[in-house]
């Protein structure tokens, strides 16, 4: 960036001044004219520039305005003046690590799970509210094996809030709050043929060094609602025209894993009094 200019500008010493200098006589010395009185030189005519400096004349002043003009021309666009063109990204340091800034906002999310029990290869899958709230360390949310829901674990980023939703019983709906602690990585379940969600296609891949096509995420329980929200109710506010008309968890019932807009966020939450990330 170039240095900025100094307002202070050199005036040439007056020729007054040198005119007073040649009139004085020597002492004792009798004059053999008489003596013209000095001319009175008119400065050029000060303008006040704003800046820290006070004053200088008008012409220096039009002549340091045609310049940062001329260098203003030459310094990159920024934001501001919304120009098309891209300005290179500066290299960071070697000494100084490059520094980024998150800024992403906070997303929301549904995620089902089972409370009644119901067994897959030899195990018994279900997974409730309390079962999260009993877990002392993040808890894997896998066996997650259709595409668009992966989809949806691999968007999520840590700090996001999820709804936790019972399904597969005699009152599905959403009973709670958990948070996404850690992001989406390989779900290990798929490659092991003791597991229950074993894909046989997902460990083949791995053995043909392929990648293994299934996530998970790893969540934490925030609270339980004292109201739940049943899918009766849901569906009512989910009517044409109601708040939740375009919810992804109404319009893609069999999603295990759905998206949230921030107002159907608010609103369900306001009707639960729940009290996370509020």
């Amino acid at each position: 960036m170039p240095k900025r200019k100094s307002t202070h500008a050199a005036e040439p010493e007056p020729e007054q001044a040198t005119r007073r200098r040649s009139s004085r006589l020597s002492k004792d010395v009798e004059p053999t004219e008489k003596v013209m009185a000095p001319i009175k030189e008119e400065k050029p005519k000060s303008v006040f520039t704003g800046k820290k400096g006070g004053r200088k004349p008008a012409a220096i002043k039009e002549e340091d305005e045609d310049e940062e003009k001329k260098m203003e021309s030459q310094q990159p666009p920024t934001k501001r003046s919304r120009t098309t063109t891209n300005p290179t990204k500066p290299t960071p340091s070697p000494s100084q690590p490059p520094t980024t800034t998150n800024t992403t906002t906070r997303q929301y999310w549904l995620l089902k799970a089972e409370p009644l029990p119901r067994f897959e290869n030899g195990h018994d899958v279900h997974f409730s509210i309390d079962d999260l709230a009993s877990r002392t360390s993040p808890e894997p949310w896998d066996g997650i094996r259709n595409y668009s829901a992966r989809n949806n674990l691999r968007s999520m980023r840590r700090g996001d809030l999820a709804f936790f939703y019972h399904s597969n019983c005699a009152n599905p709906g959403i009973v709670g709050v958990m948070e996404i602690v850690r992001e989406a990585e390989e779900d290990w379940t798929a490659v092991d043929p003791k597991a229950a969600y074993f894909d046989p296609k997902a460990k083949k891949a791995k053995e043909d060094g392929k990648e293994n096509p299934w996530s998970l995420v790893h969540v934490e329980f925030r609270e339980k609602f004292e109201r739940e929200l049943g899918l009766k109710e849901l569906r009512e506010w989910g009517k044409g025209g109601g708040p939740l008309e375009g919810m992804e968890l109404l319009r893609m019932g069999r999603l295990s894993v759905c998206r949230v807009g921030e107002g159907e966020w608010e609103f369900l939450m306001e009707k639960a009094g729940g009290r996370t990330g509020r």
